[in-house]
């Protein structure tokens, strides 16, 4: 397997931090750590003790610590995190598929926290939270000024007990609060059905430690109702990623055996790593391989990979990896961009960070951080087209953006915002209707647009391309 692999530990890539987050390779530092700077530990020490000795009222040591390790992981990018006991125990329930909470994917944006996603059937799934809102205060506490963990610690609780969250949803440009009800989340990562005769649709919410062996109980399920299946839909959208060994092998149950999957690269030598379509870059320890069960056909099925802006990580590389091997066609829009893989680390029996130590890039050797994974085919979500496209941020909402020097710059800007104008108002008016009627179906529902364009593509038929959505750029990072 290589000595790369042999690596003790989870492996994951979700974009979450907190309520369901990432994990990735757990590994000792290697080779020479570089001088301390013995000038600035010092300021450290002199500021630790003029707390001790000034501070209004005494405070406790470890929580001096503990503050001071928090704040400097935190401070490196939004999916790095420091554990304590309590938040160290939630990180392990979450991987696992189960944990007492409001359900939400979450991460960080100018320093409030942003929902990637609400998990299928949660209390903030059914609370009508949305992907792209941020909450602003959790009970009476402001968000801005909290590290994420802290903010994941407020929201979680025990089953039963309420938790107020103040959402900002800037499309609608409005904030309301929202009352909801702390319960046991056991999230079901993999659903599916046949659509059609001949016609097969499988969903994966998640990638869990649960998900290979539902995913393959659920293809044995399909096949065992029609043999001859003639094409398959693998619905990923708003995945926010999960366990990388699940992605792995997700993509080895479709790729030849030995294909590469994803790669990484960071400063240790275990973040330079390959990982590919065979056994030993998926199995964990003493577990079976539930790809066995699968039949042989499936390595040939057509396979159509749907996508949106809530698909992230172990989601894009299920998708990176299926469209590099032109194994499947990507549809849908373009992907959220997190490329990166972050490793825990043990501080201590029961606390631990959780580091950005790689990138990763697709078989080709595209990273995606920041930018995304782009369909092949550009679909918009409902039969009407993309209804609020206009929110959409694009280069002449920037600002001191350059001007095409063709036509009149104030007569467009005045008709993209009667067009944002006009989106809004239409949103407000969704938003209030009952979820019967709404424009956005449920997945995998006779109303579900993009599935249904999902299934003429598979039958060679025409699909309707999106008239308004376009390739997003990769964004520049500030330095």
């Amino acid at each position: 397997m290589g000595q790369k692999l042999k690596i003790a530990g989870w492996v994951s890539v979700g974009v979450l931090a907190g309520a369901l987050t990432t994990v990735s390779l757990q590994t000792m530092a290697r080779g020479a750590m570089a001088p301390l700077p013995l000038e600035e530990i010092q300021q450290l020490s002199a500021v630790f003790g003029l707390i001790k000795t000034d501070y209004v009222e005494p405070v406790d040591d470890k929580k001096l610590i503990t503050d001071a390790i928090s704040g400097m992981v935190a401070s490196l990018d939004p999916h790095s995190q420091y554990f304590d006991q309590k938040s160290f125990k939630e990180f392990k329930e979450g991987t696992s598929g189960r944990f007492v909470g409001v359900g939400i994917e979450i991460t960080q944006e100018d320093g409030l926290i942003k929902i990637v996603s609400p998990i299928e059937g949660s209390p903030a799934f059914r609370a009508g939270l949305k992907t792209n809102d941020l909450i602003t205060k959790i009970d009476d506490t402001a968000v801005k000024g909290l590290s994420l963990n802290d903010a994941v610690k407020r929201m979680r609780g025990e089953p039963n007990t309420k938790v107020m969250l103040t959402i900002l949803r800037k499309d609608e440009s409005r904030s309301f609060p929202v009352t909801i009800t702390r319960e046991e989340i056991k999230t079901q990562s993999v659903k599916g059905k046949m659509i059609e005769p001949g016609y097969a649709w499988i969903r994966l919410s998640q990638f869990q430690e649960r998900t290979v062996d539902d995913f393959a109980r659920k293809v044995e399920e399909i096949y065992a109702q029609d043999p001859k299946l003639k094409g398959l839909v693998l619905d990923l959208r708003n995945d926010p990623g999960g366990l990388l060994d699940a992605a792995v092998a997700i993509s080895a149950a479709f790729l030849p055996e030995g294909a590469t999957v994803v790669s990484t690269n960071g400063q240790l030598a275990e973040s330079k790593a390959t990982y590919k379509a065979l056994p030993e870059y998926y199995l964990r320890r003493g577990q079976g391989d539930p790809l066995q069960r699968l039949p042989a056909a499936l390595k040939k099925v057509p396979v159509v990979v749907l996508v949106n802006e809530g698909s992230a990580s172990a989601s894009e590389i299920v998708a990176g990896a299926l469209q590099d091997h032109k194994r499947a066609t990507l549809l849908g829009s373009q992907t959220f961009g997190k490329g990166s893989v972050q490793t825990v680390r043990p501080l201590g029996p029961d606390t631990g960070i959780k580091l950005t130590t790689a990138r990763y890039y697709t078989p080709s050797g595209k990273s995606i951080q920041a930018k995304g994974i782009v369909p092949d085919v550009m679909v918009d979500e409902t039969t009407e087209g993309d209804l609020f496209a206009a929110l959409r941020m694009r280069e002449s909402d920037l600002d001191k953006h350059l001007g095409s020097g063709q036509g009149d710059e104030k007569a467009a800007e005045a008709a993209r915002e009667k067009a944002r104008e006009e989106a809004r108002k239409r949103l407000e008016i969704e938003s209030k209707k009952p979820a019967a009627d709404r424009k956005m179906p449920e997945y995998g529902s006779s109303e579900d647009f993009r599935l249904q364009q999902a299934l003429r593509q598979l039958k060679g038929e025409p699909v309707q391309v999106s008239k308004t959505l376009t390739e997003r750029e990769a964004e520049k990072k500030e330095e």
